[in-house]
């Protein structure tokens, strides 16, 4: 009976990934001269792991390149080499190409191994090096006149018992006594007494036990260090032998035992590699493990699959299915046989509680589904280090808020727009050391990422002290481009936001970071996309602050239902200002086509969302129907609407994946009774009436010259 790897891969993958990203953190924070043996210690162990799964999996690339990357750690941990500048920047290439050739495995492709290549080409140099100055220190030591090195090595007796379950965790003791080998000549002897007749063998449990005798010139924490990621899976014991025999006498002595060579442990794992290998692999689980055809690199990052959860969250939520089940049994038994009026008041109880039990239900599932945006924030201080190289400037990253919970679906979406507005502060927000000094500032830019909560959304700053946007720049780039006249009586608030426009930048020259005017837009499209909104606030000479504005979950909202016609719509509340009954003596048109009204000196334009949907309303009268002010890009358009409904929390399902997307919509979904209402798009509603930031500040300039004139 063969065991089906596969069965294991996503765990592997997981947990490399998630070592990975321990081991950049760690090296982020090292510093040549200035480090404690511990974080070696979980960057060893990180990637010790790394190379013991791969091996188990057949991946042998991943594990001969984690195992040369491991032995320089080794190697610094022991105090052989001293750590330097050169040797992190290294490790961390080498986490980036083990992350590509995971992503690749993980996705069913042979993983490209070009970089890892040149990558252990430098690792050997660097090792041989070593090599060589160890052995200029040592050569009086290997002269002939030296003791022999049968009389300075130590004798071990090692115990190893393996736990019966060890195989399934995808350890294989193979490998532990392929790194003993390596360490000198080991002697083992295989115990086999507790090992089952057939009949009761369980195909992944493992039976057997060694005794090992090993003649090394190493230490015990040496040895301890091979078995320490599985030592609480086995029983371990290492003790010290006066003996000081040769190899060849020890083999001599142990009847019945077999050499281990490194040569024989090496034909072994060789041999086992081959079965575990992808063509190898039973044709219904080759979907999970690696192609050994030449297929491109996949480029495409996978999206995790699976989502750790805390175990109150878990207890909650069964705590709640709990209360759920004897709210139903109480229904039950109110409807057991013919009706009985007097029992109308417990029904109605009973339907309270189970509304009740439904909604704590509701939010207890809903927080498994919430993360700490901490995982999103940690991508950035390796982000930040490789930039500032590139950029030649001095940066400090401050990280505030980590434990500020979102929900998984949005920290996926919300990853990418937030690299860009980092790179963009980066690039054009902050400045060289030099011109930082001539401004009166320390020559460290800082740039600080924060979240927190606020009322049902999640706010994300992103803040620098750079040297804020030019907005008379900015300006003239506008009117060269069209977008402004100098007549349109902008705001700097609002000049500056015409950086969200497409295709523009103010970049003097376009480099690998920045400056082909794509961008920003596509940063304010995913957000809106989101049911969020981006502001923009800057001082010039002091910072820019970018505001991001996002509703906890994707998976429900807090919805204003409203009425246009036979048609029933839902407004996201968070976009709500307020609603009102528009007084007549307060309306203005402009141009004899735009309706503002005007409410405590602000011009608010109006959309009648029967004409933007063509729908027949149940009147056309402003005066006879409800005005619902809503903000869009840091604007407030009023929609006109015939009624207002209820307001309810909603599931939201996507209208994308099973129609198609239409414009000023943002999903469905299904009411109480039954029927199918559509969720509206704000932003989208603005654009499909025509209207723009840019229109809407000259609907306030016109207005404000129209009172002018009549004063």
């Amino acid at each position: 009976m063969s065991i089906d790897l596969s069965q294991f891969f996503e765990v592997f993958y997981e947990e490399s990934f998630e070592g990975l990203d321990i081991m950049e953190a760690e090296l982020l924070d090292l510093q040549p001269g200035n480090f404690d043996n511990e974080t070696i210690n979980t960057i060893f162990r990180a990637a010790h792991s790394i190379k013991g799964g791969s091996g188990t999996f057949g991946f042998t690339s991943v594990a001969d390149f984690t195992h040369v990357l491991e032995t320089l750690l080794d190697q610094i941990r022991d105090g052989r080499r001293a750590l330097t500048q050169i040797h992190i920047d290294l490790l961390l290439q080498s986490v980036d190409c083990l992350r590509d050739m995971l992503t690749a495995l993980q996705s069913g492709e042979e993983p490209e191994t070009q970089q890892a290549d040149e990558l252990k080409s430098q690792f050997n140099q660097i090792l041989s090096e070593s090599s060589d100055a160890e052995f200029q220190g040592n050569e009086a030591a290997d002269s002939p006149d030296s003791e022999s090195a049968g009389e300075t090595e130590t004798y071990w007796k090692i115990s190893f018992i393996p736990g019966r379950d060890i195989l399934k965790t995808g350890n294989e003791p193979l490998f532990l006594i392929q790194e003993l080998a390596e360490l000198g000549v080991l002697t083992q002897v295989l115990d086999v007494s507790t090992v089952p007749d057939l009949t009761n063998i369980e195909a992944e449990d493992c039976y057997f036990k060694w005794q090992f005798e090993l003649q090394a010139n190493c230490a015990q924490a040496q040895i301890e260090e091979i078995f320490e990621w599985i030592e609480d899976e086995c029983e371990i014991h290492i003790e010290q032998a006066a003996q000081t025999n040769t190899s060849e006498d020890l083999v001599a002595q142990a009847e019945g035992t077999s050499q281990v060579k490194q040569a024989d442990v090496d034909a072994e794992r060789t041999s086992q590699i081959e079965e575990t290998k992808p063509e190898n692999i039973p044709p219904e689980n080759k979907a999970k493990a690696a192609s050994s055809g030449n297929k491109p690199k996949q480029t495409k990052t996978t999206e995790s699959g699976s989502i750790r959860v805390g175990i109150e969250k878990v207890d909650s939520l069964i705590n709640m299915v709990g209360e759920l089940v004897i709210t139903q049994a109480m229904l039950t038994q109110l409807s057991d046989g013919d009706f009985d009026p007097a029992k109308l008041t417990s029904l109605k109880e009973g339907i309270a509680q189970l509304a009740h039990n439904t909604r704590d239900l509701q939010e207890s599932v809903m927080r498994i589904r919430m993360l700490p945006i901490g995982s999103v924030f940690s991508r950035f201080p390796r982000l930040v280090r490789d930039t500032s190289k590139k950029l030649n400037k001095k940066i400090e990253l401050k990280l505030l808020g980590e434990q500020t919970e979102l929900d998984k679906t949005l920290m996926e979406k919300i990853s990418d727009p937030l690299v860009h507005l980092v790179r963009n502060a980066m690039d054009h927000g902050l400045e060289t050391p030099d011109e930082r000094l001539q401004a009166g500032k320390s020559e460290t830019g800082s740039i600080t990422l924060n979240a927190y909560h606020q009322g049902g959304n999640i706010v994300i700053e992103i803040i620098d002290d750079g040297r804020g946007l030019n907005t008379e720049k900015i300006k003239a780039k506008a009117i060269a481009n069209g977008l402004m006249s100098e007549a349109d009586g902008l705001t700097d608030d609002q000049i500056n936001l015409l950086i969200f426009e497409p295709g523009f930048s103010t970049a003097d020259q376009v480099s690998d970071l920045s400056g082909r005017g794509v961008g920003m837009d596509v940063v304010r499209r995913n957000i809106q996309a989101l049911n969020g909104s981006v502001e923009l606030e800057s001082n010039k000479g002091e910072g820019s602050v970018v505001t991001i504005r996002l509703p906890l979950t994707l998976a429900i909202l807090d919805g204003q239902l409203i009425q246009v016609g036979q048609h029933v719509y839902i407004i996201p509340l968070v976009n709500i200002i307020e609603s009102l009954q528009i007084n007549s003596a307060q309306l203005s048109n402009l141009g004899g086509e735009l309706e503002v009204l005007r409410l405590r000196e602000e011009y608010i334009p109006i959309i009648r969302l029967y004409d933007v949907f063509n729908h027949q309303p149940k009147t056309n009268q402003l005066s006879e129907g409800l005005l619902v002010v809503v903000e869009s890009d840091n604007e407030k358009v009023g929609i006109f609407v015939d009624e207002l409904l209820s307001q309810q929390q909603v599931v939201i399902k996507s209208l994308e994946a099973n129609y198609f997307k239409v414009d000023g919509i943002s999903g469905a979904t299904i009411l109480g009774d039954g029927t199918v209402s559509l969720i509206l798009d704000v932003a989208g509603i603005v654009r499909l009436a025509g209207l723009t930031g840019k229109q809407q500040a000259m609907i306030a300039n016109q207005m404000n010259e129209i009172e002018q004139l009549e004063a």
